[in-house]
């Protein structure tokens, strides 16, 4: 029976092993390779053959993936070669490294399957190295799998920003609506952010985009209108509503203030029962809102606006929802409030945006929920401070 041997865990072409160390203080192992003198070395730079061995002596210790428990640490000799082709004096090519980095491939793809499931830090842990490392391994082959924008079938399309840090720092992200993959994201959220979407789209993908789901955020209408003017442009009644809640909380404000000292009372602290949804309400809350409701009538008739705006995107036709619109816009004119005809004229501004639900009834929420999921894994992660590995990392994370 022969002796039990590692050399079929480093079938590494071009070099050999010569010698192992174990420490088991460490629980560690030393491996020394020299090159195998039979081949030719290969320069690392254009990999082809060199003919002329320009020095050697060179040792470079790489990590390895461990044995069991046992960490493994290559030491590596390796040649210098004249490279006729790149003109110069070159580091042989290793074929289980780079010839720049201190771990060996096996152990990068290691690395970067794990970090697909676990965070930087305890892939660091797990593997004993540097968070810098670790990262640094993973943008890597982030940058190769998804570094370059997918823009095939891309039909319907859905725009958002979510906030990064504090301080009004955003991204923005754009879906793919029917697949439900993130498409892209970018710095900020200006036309100049949209821009740098559109430009590695060919006119033909331009010229493919049927619709687009925003809020009412004018830089992002503007560059739409501009790189795809046959897309529609469609307003999700999330944005809308919540637009609508600004102009409500105003009106209760002022009513408050000109109300008497017992209907002050009633009206004190029902900003967020005006707001939410009737069917989220607890059962007290549902008394005092019927309370305030039969307090106040001008409460009463934003409400009761607030319902009927939703129901304007319940409307299958166009024309159905433009008589909506132009009805709901009469009642809310009878509140005679700055505020109110302020939303208004932006109502009627938007209009277009809000009737083109009818033919393609898409909205920002579904990326509401990709915004939670990256919430999540900007949490996981402790913050991330490199927004263009922040940026890989949710696109990887709905890459499937």
């Amino acid at each position: 029976m022969s002796d039990p041997s590692i050399v079929p865990f480093f079938e590494f072409t071009r070099i050999k092993m010569v010698k192992q160390t174990i420490h088991k203080e460490n629980q560690s192992v030393l491996i020394q390779m020299e090159p195998d003198q039979r081949c030719h070395p290969l320069c690392h730079e254009c990999g082809l053959p060199a003919q002329t061995v320009h020095s050697k002596g060179y040792r470079r210790f790489i990590r390895d993936l461990s044995i069991a428990d046992t960490k493994v640490l290559l030491q590596v000799g390796y040649r210098k070669v004249w490279c006729e082709k790149c003109s110069g004096a070159k580091v042989e090519k290793l074929s289980f490294a780079d010839a720049t980095k201190r771990i060996t491939h096996r152990l990068a793809q290691s690395i970067y399957d794990l970090c697909k499931v676990m965070t930087v830090k305890d892939v660091a842990e797990y593997f004993d190295l540097n968070p810098k490392t670790v990262k640094a391994v993973d943008k890597h082959f982030l940058e190769r799998d998804h570094g370059q924008t997918d823009y095939t079938g891309l039909r319907v399309l859905a725009m958002d920003e979510i906030a990064i840090r504090k301080g009004h720092n955003y991204m923005t992200v754009v879906l793919d609506y029917l697949t439900g993959r993130v498409v892209w994201m970018g710095e900020g959220r200006k036309k100049a952010t949209l821009d740098i979407f559109f430009a590695g789209m060919t006119d033909e993908q331009k010229a493919n985009i049927e619709a687009v789901a925003i809020d009412m955020w004018e830089p992002f209408i503007n560059r739409i209108k501009h790189h795809c003017p046959d897309a529609k442009i469609v307003f999700d009644m999330f944005h809308v509503v919540q637009a609508f809640g600004k102009v409500i909380d105003k009106v209760r404000r002022e009513e408050f203030n000109n109300a008497t000292a017992e209907n002050q009372e009633i009206i004190k602290g029902s900003r967020y029962i005006l707001l939410k949804n009737k069917k989220n309400l607890r059962e007290n809350q549902r008394s005092e809102l019927a309370e305030l409701l039969e307090a106040n009538e001008t409460l009463s008739k934003v409400y009761i606006l607030k319902d009927q705006l939703k129901n304007i995107y319940h409307y299958k036709r166009g024309f159905d929802a433009k008589l909506a619109i132009d009805s709901w816009c009469e009642m809310a004119a009878e509140i005679d409030q700055p505020d109110m005809k302020r939303f208004i004229g932006r109502l009627r501004f938007f209009e277009e945006g809000i009737l083109n639900h009818c033919k393609y009834p898409i909205g920002t929420s579904k990326l509401e929920g990709v915004n939670n999921k990256i919430k999540v894994i900007k949490r996981k992660a402790y913050g991330f401070h490199d927004n263009r590995y922040f940026a890989l990392k949710v696109i990887q994370a709905f890459s499937d």
